[in-house]
This record gives C-alpha cells, structure tokens and sequence, in this order.
C-alpha cells in the first residue's frame, strides 16, 4: 500500500517536470526555427542577387554579340556590367538597410525611454541582445555586391577563352542556362516552393531576357542607328 502510495507521489510530481522539459524543448526548437528562417532569408537573397548579376551580364554580352563578334568587347561590356552591377546592388541596399537601420533605432530609443523609467534588470538585457540583431548595412552591401559577382562571372569566364564567335554564343547561352536552373532550384528550396517549376521559370525568364537584349540590339544595327 505504501508502494502504491509512494508511486503515485512520484508520478504527481514528476509530470510538471516532464511538461517543463518539453516546454523547453519547444522553446529551443522555435528558437532554432527562427534563426533558420533568418539565414534562409539571408541566402534566398543571395540566390536572387547572383540571379540577377547572371542574366543582367549574360544579356549585355549578347547584345554586344549581336553586332560585333570581337571577344574583347564582349569581355569589357561583361566586365563593365558586373563593376556597375555590383556597385548599383550594394549601394542601394547599403541605402535601404540603413533606412530601416534609422527606423529600428528611434523605435529602441523611444522604448529606452520607457525602459529606464521602469528600471526593469529583464528589458535592459533584452536590450542588449536586440542591438546584435540589428540590421547591418555594410554587410548586406557586401553580400549583395558579391552575389551580383558571382553571378555575372559565369558568362565572364564562360566566354574568355573561346575565339569562334558562334561557338562562344553557343557556351555562353549552355553555361548560362546550367546556372539558372541552379539558380533557380536553390531559390526554391530556401523559399520552400516547387524546385521543378521555379527552375523552368527562371530559365525560361533568362533565355527571354537574352534573347530581346540580342534582337533588338540586332535590330538597332540593322537600321543604321
């Protein structure tokens, strides 16, 4: 009788310490989520910048192509468009983030007002674990500029070393493609959407964005412009 008693002590006292221990384990597993979600977002624009200095490169290339076949002027327009793409990408989110860095800030000071009017110990060390998530406007220049690069090097090097004009349009476009559907996928896994269908979205988007920089190029020439 005394056993059962004990048993039944036990379990009444031992549930609240299991239920704190999920309770925990839940906390650090949304703990987890968010910073996982915070560095998919940080690599999804990645992605999108490395994207974006790939098909903006690859196209000034082409249009180049589409009127002169000298290697070193489409290396040049391709160079130029990777140095002008990159510095337009990291000043304008150097711009960007520095806004929302201003707002972030005369919001924290507003509640710094409110905070040492309380004098709570709990908020002040909150706040200092807050200005460590603040956004960082150098960085996110940085990591734009170098997405951009990334990008644009592909049809850099892709054309470098190939003199036969059709051929190196032919790996141009072939590198191209490769590295949109790359591209295209790891932006579909970080945004947990259809791989397939993003990586024919943005291939099909980057072979039209050739091909209209190619032809109305073409067309400009032609017409004695």
């Amino acid at each position: 009788m005394a056993s059962n008693q004990t048993t039944h002590h036990d379990a009444k006292f031992s549930l609240p310490v299991v239920h704190d221990i999920e309770q925990q384990i839940n906390l650090e597993i949304e703990q987890k989520g968010i910073d996982y979600m915070k560095r998919a977002q940080w690599l999804r624009a990645a992605v999108l910048g490395a994207n974006d200095g790939l098909v903006s490169t690859a196209s000034l290339m082409m249009g180049v192509g589409a009127v002169k076949q000298d290697i070193k002027a489409m290396i040049l327009t391709g160079f130029a468009g990777l140095v002008a793409g990159a510095c337009s990408m990291a000043i304008g989110e150097f711009v960007s983030v520095y806004s929302q860095l201003d707002i972030e800030l005369a919001q924290k000071k507003r509640e710094n007002r409110r905070m040492f009017a309380i004098q709570n110990p709990e908020e002040k060390e909150e706040e200092a674990d807050n200005k460590e998530s603040l956004p960082n406007p150098i960085q996110a220049a940085a990591a734009s500029a170098l997405a951009f690069s990334v990008g644009a090097l592909v049809p850099l090097l892709a054309a470098s070393f190939i003199k036969e004009y059709k051929v190196r349009l032919g790996v141009i476009i072939a590198a191209v493609s490769a590295a949109l559907v790359l591209f295209g996928g790891l932006g579909a896994l970080l945004g947990k959407a259809p791989v397939i269908r993003s990586s024919v979205r943005v291939l099909i988007g980057g072979w039209l964005a050739m091909a209209i920089t190619f032809g109305l190029t073409k067309l400009m020439d032609s017409s004695g412009l």
